[in-house]
């Protein structure tokens, strides 16, 4: 390895004295050579992305702070630089890629504009310069149209493009490092695969250094040349790429990557066909087509067209595709949150299509939700056992009923008993998600809907929850539509996959099949696109 551009020798960054530990980054050395992508690889609360506030100065002192080490950057001591100093290497030297674009950019400027701070701010260029240089950034990062993009707002952009404008502003003054905090993990799996396509790409066209945040080991297996493993703030193992994914040495670093779901499907279609617990039947969704603003004629969007789907009872069917292909649109009309204007949508037999809200009353049970993010799907200010107990006791089950079998969900979903007197702040991601699954269960359902019910959640946690959802459906008889864009969640879990797209089922049949055939393009696209396919622990 040539010389190393970053050093970073015994770093010890102290936390508050309430945390749970006294030191969020204790005793970590590493470095990184110019042209090399390092992945540094852990859990939340590993330590990762402090360690890297911590090499750019934004720790938010003084709760959390540097208590020992260095950070060596081309031959200066960070720890050690002034403010007017570091601002300097902020943006210049070093560059950031933050996890969450429609966060990091500013909503109420154009994305040119934003982009040209950074030259107004850096360089002495004028302004036709510096509109030039946005526009051969955003051309080098494969931006649609460079001309136009710059004049856009960040609502006006999918989430990939938002992406790659974060990553033209991280390349804008040719940084010597760029630290890429979980960059992809929001994205879809096409995007996603395009993403690290580009960074490899500019890495290698630039000489740029890339210290690449993640928990996703298919995205170690695509780009790094290295892998740092952290837990609870300390290394616990490092090496080539190659060495640690097929062959890790650490206990914990096994443990992570055994817990990477594998492409390979785990069940096989049974022989015999139970009835289906839900029923689509040429559904169709329409948004728009009304006036526009100035009386012209508004835009219509065919969401979900003419679909037909089927869970059989005691199965579970995988509903995959990028964002916009109508997936969470179905999974509404499904529940009554949205009404179809057209289709069957019978469940448990009856056809519950364009009831009104009294008429689904009796329903409602019959299907519940597991939602993609267990922080904000759980009322703050209720304790477990009543988010738990709420429905049955609108239904007219007995509180103190409720609460005991409030109590007997949480034992059967790995919690605690007593945890009903808990309020939701007080329980990790993962322990939020199984209280969103005994919710649903005491519902006593006959299809449980998952909407990304894992997609927030770390490899470990990930595979805990997927594993007890499996569990519970095969215990209980549930039936499950689970949906995802990540097809080593659908083969995980799933034994039938549907493949959407443009809001009409383009594939559908077992998954062990689809997986080993798939018949139609944009099937062979998802699969193609999965990060560290070619790689199978």
């Amino acid at each position: 390895m040539s010389a190393p551009i970053l050093r970073i020798e015994d770093l010890r960054v102290a936390l508050p004295a309430w945390s749970d530990r006294p030191l969020a980054v204790d005793g970590v050395s590493l470095a990184i050579a110019r042209n090399e992508i390092l992945c540094v690889v852990g859990e939340s609360g590993s330590g990762k992305s402090v360690m890297a506030k911590a090499v750019l100065g934004l720790l938010p002192a003084p709760h959390v702070r540097v208590v020992g080490g260095a950070i060596h950057f081309e031959g200066r001591d960070l720890l050690r630089a002034e403010e007017e100093e570091m601002r300097e290497v902020r943006g210049g030297r070093i560059s950031m890629i933050f996890q969450e674009p429609m966060v990091a950019l500013n909503p109420l400027m154009k994305v040119g504009a934003q982009t040209d701070e950074i030259f107004r701010v850096h360089t002495d260029l004028d302004a036709p310069a510096r509109r030039q240089r946005v526009v051969e950034l955003f051309s080098d990062v494969h931006l649609p149209d460079p001309e136009r993009i710059p004049d856009s707002y960040p609502h006006e952009l999918s989430g990939g493009q938002r992406q790659r404008v974060m990553i033209a502003m991280a390349l804008a003054l040719e940084p010597a490092l760029i630290i890429a905090d979980e960059p992809t993990t929001a994205l879809d799996v096409t995007t996603q695969a395009q993403i690290l396509t580009l960074l490899k790409e500019l890495q290698g066209r630039h000489g740029t250094a890339v210290l690449f945040i993640t928990h996703d080991f298919g995205v170690v297996a695509e780009v790094a040349d290295r892998v740092v493993v952290m837990r609870n703030g300390r290394l616990v193992e490092t090496g080539a790429t190659g060495e640690v994914l097929r062959a890790p040495q650490a206990d914990y670093t096994k443990a992570l990557v055994a817990a990477v779901p594998s492409l390979h499907p785990r069940h096989a279609s049974a022989p015999d066909q139970p009835a289906p617990a839900l029923a689509l039947r040429g559904l169709n969704k329409v948004y728009g087509g009304r006036a526009g603003l100035f009386g012209g004629p508004g835009r219509r969007v065919h969401a979900v067209r003419d679909v037909d789907l089927e869970v059989p009872r005691g199965r579970s069917v995988a509903l995959v595709g990028e964002s916009g292909s109508g997936k969470s649109t179905l999974a509404r009309c499904v529940v009554g949150l949205e009404r179809a204007d057209g289709g069957d949508i019978r469940l448990d037999g009856e056809n519950i299509a364009g009831f009104s809200r009294r008429q689904l009353k009796p329903y409602r049970h019959l299907v519940q939700m597991v939602f993609q993010d267990p922080f904000a799907s759980l009322n703050p200010r209720h304790r477990v056992g009543d988010i738990i107990a709420l429905g049955p006791t609108l239904r007219g089950t007995p509180k103190r009923e409720a609460w005991d079998r409030a109590r007997e969900l949480l034992g059967m979903v790995g919690l605690q008993p007593e945890a009903v007197g808990r309020y939701p702040h007080e329980f990790s991601g993962g322990q939020r998600q199984r209280i969103g699954i005994a919710r649903a269960l005491a519902m006593e359902p006959a299809l449980i809907l998952a909407d990304e019910p894992v997609s927030a959640l770390d490899v470990s946690v990930q595979k805990q929850v997927l594993d007890l959802l499996d569990d519970l459906r095969q215990s209980l008889g549930l039936s499950m539509l689970f949906i995802t864009h990540d097809l080593r969640v659908a083969a995980h879990v799933c034994e039938e996959i549907a493949v959407m797209r443009h809001g009409a089922i383009v594939e559908r049949g077992p998954t062990s099949e689809i997986f080993a055939d798939p018949r139609h393009e944009y099937t062979r696209q998802l699969l193609d696109s999965v990060p560290g396919k070619g790689w199978e622990h």
